[in-house]
């Protein structure tokens, strides 16, 4: 039986390690960091996110901006937006809810942010720095896996790792992690033609599809330690992941659940990167 990796219970050290290193900072600089919350529209899942950002600042101790569009907002209105908080000191970073209205660009908002306030990494600068491995920031799901993984006492290097998705928020830079650390690394996708096979190859998977139950127990190599990444809704309306837990923890050494495991990282590694944002910017 699988050893859980328990994302609440390290999520609240890294939160309580955040807030330790506010209260130094503020004392040393005066500074309290800030962070700037953008959301468009009225996505009740997002709503929520936010309110819990929201939730997290005040528990760490930086100041929450939130601005809260309507979905009608044109695209130059939410970048006049995005300049007017890159100017304002106060911010130390900006992030703007993703998805966004059909109707604006996301390519072009990403790359509106200041790289510097650039929290979510999500800007063709810092995915560039993220690449050669010399970053400030990193996304903050795949800084959670990794945070996970090395709670977990696991090491990457030399070990076969295959993250099952490839999109730019996890896929692309989680593999690029697991490299940074010397993981042998495979990213599968919609085209691979034996998925299961890639699976049963890999010590350290991580699934980050968005499909529910998608890896099954028989695609998994005895003793792996398997992230969950997925957030989806089973047939019966139940938060599940894109690994079948039931089946999975009985061959796994290590697993995260879902929920409790990869998501509340998330929110944790933002904390993280907007105090680096106020500290890279208290030294001008």
């Amino acid at each position: 039986m699988a050893t859980l990796i328990n994302g609440k219970e390290i999520s609240q050290k890294v939160r309580g390690e955040v807030k330790l290193e506010t209260e130094a900072f503020k004392k040393e600089t005066g500074i309290t960091p800030g962070l700037a919350v953008i959301l468009v529209g009225d996505d009740p899942a997002s709503k929520i996110y936010v309110g819990n950002k929201k939730k997290a600042c005040d528990e760490v101790g930086f100041n929450s901006f939130e601005y809260i569009l309507s979905e009608s907002t044109e695209q130059g209105e939410l970048i006049s937006l995005i300049e007017k908080l890159n100017a304002d000191p106060s911010v130390h970073g900006i992030l703007c809810q993703l998805p966004l209205p059909k109707h604006i660009d996301e390519r072009e908002i990403i790359a509106a942010i200041s790289p510097k306030k650039d929290v979510d990494a999500f800007h063709p600068v810092n995915v560039g720095k993220i690449m050669i491995g010399d970053y400030d920031f990193l996304p903050c799901t795949p800084a959670g896996v990794m945070e996970l993984i090395h709670s977990a006492g696991i090491s990457v290097a030399g070990k076969k790792c295959t993250v099952v998705g490839r999109s730019n928020i996890v896929g692309k830079p989680m593999a690029m992690l697991l490299l940074h650390e010397n993981g042998t690394v495979t990213i599968c996708h919609s085209k691979t033609t034996d998925l299961a096979k890639e699976c049963r190859d890999a010590d350290i998977l991580v699934a980050a599809v968005g499909r529910a139950k998608l890896i099954t127990a028989d695609m998994i190599k005895e003793g792996a330690a398997v992230i969950d990444v997925g957030m989806n809704r089973d047939e019966n309306g139940k938060l599940c992941g894109d690994v079948d837990f039931s089946e999975a923890e009985k061959k796994a050494s290590y697993i995260t659940p879902v929920p409790g495991g990869v998501g509340p990282m998330t929110i944790a590694m933002l904390m993280r990167n907007t105090l680096t944002a106020a500290k890279l910017s208290s030294k001008g």
